[in-house]
């Protein structure tokens, strides 16, 4: 068969989002080059490759065989130009990095330190929701993530680098805004903006509930914390986000943390990879990095969180965020 990688890698990408609009996005292609070029494999492979099904495509027997072999391929391009990238140092390279849309909030801080430290290394990051952040690791397709919950279907390395606080929001005329330790049971009456079904929060918040025997009151349903905060300002309901996302509304007023008792919930920020990949220099270079550095670059923001003032039974007890900001500070998470 006279084909070639450049097919190959426009089909693989075709065959991966059902698209050839998002594939000519991704490649950065024009999308009649990309039809050309899977029309040109099809040619060579004498089958259909595509089969359209009402507004969509979907794969042939053919397609599907073609599409395991391509990703085959490209991965061991892919571990050939890793080990080519480590025989140049960390001093060069390219880094392609994937976060959950939460984690956008302190990521841009990471990125800047780590460039001033290796800026001959060229990163990538996508900014996007849970699923498809476990779709990009089940497919390798990046080199590392950071996500608040390691998936549990995908065989992974995982290492948490820095706490991850949920606290309870609300616009700061709720009624509820100056309580203090504010009973579990008073929120079953309130409506809550909701994330997607998948995101790692709401699955955190869900099980939360449940263990208390807690129906949750659900309200709008957002895809992006921004769009959250601003339906909590609204006043539209309460939200759990994580402290991280609610920096600058905490120093301007816009929104309060509710002292919930049970609140704040101890979640974790993890970096992680495909289990056996090979980490070229410059995905170790960050994966050492963040493990080391993040907590000291990104977790100011917390300091701003106020802290519980009842004392819970020990089940209950919310994370002391004083102190483990100091021990962030220290470099001990």
């Amino acid at each position: 068969m006279h084909l070639t990688l450049r097919q190959l890698r426009v089909f693989e990408a075709v065959a991966r989002h059902l698209s050839y609009t998002r594939a000519a996005e991704e490649l950065h292609l024009s999308q009649p080059a990309v039809s050309m070029q899977v029309r040109q494999l099809e040619e060579t492979a004498g089958l259909p490759l595509f089969e359209r099904l009402g507004k969509g495509i979907e794969l042939t027997e053919a397609g599907r065989e073609i599409y395991n072999y391509s990703r085959s391929i490209n991965r061991s391009l892919q571990e050939m130009d890793e080990v080519l990238q480590s025989l140049k140092g960390v001093n060069r390279g390219r880094l392609h990095i994937a976060v959950v849309s939460t984690v956008n909030y302190f990521a841009p801080r990471l990125l800047a330190v780590f460039h001033q430290r290796y800026p001959g290394v060229t990163p990538r990051l996508d900014v996007t929701n849970r699923e498809t952040l476990m779709r990009l690791l089940d497919n390798n397709s990046i080199d590392v993530a950071i996500t608040g919950m390691p998936p549990s279907d995908i065989d992974v390395e995982s290492e948490s680098f820095m706490d991850n606080p949920l606290v309870v929001i609300a616009p700061p005329t709720h009624p509820l805004a100056d309580a203090h330790a504010i009973p579990m049971a008073r929120l079953g009456s309130e409506v809550f903006v909701m994330r997607e079904p998948g995101s790692g929060t709401r699955q955190a918040m869900e099980r939360f509930f449940k263990e208390q025997g807690m129906a949750i009151r659900h309200g709008m349903q957002m895809t992006r914390d921004e769009a959250v905060k601003q339906a909590v300002r609204a006043g539209l309901g309460l939200s759990v986000v994580s402290a991280h996302t609610i920096e600058l509304e905490l120093e301007t007023g816009r929104l309060k943390v509710l002292d919930v008792q049970g609140f704040p919930l101890a979640r974790k920020w993890h970096l992680v990879y495909r289990r056996g990949k090979r980490l070229s220099p410059a995905a170790r270079a960050f994966r050492d990095f963040v493990v080391e550095e993040a907590p000291r670059i990104a977790a100011p923001a917390l300091s701003s969180v106020p802290v519980p003032t009842v004392e819970y039974p020990e089940a209950q007890r919310p994370i002391p965020l004083e102190a483990f900001s100091k021990r962030q500070e220290m470099g001990q998470e």
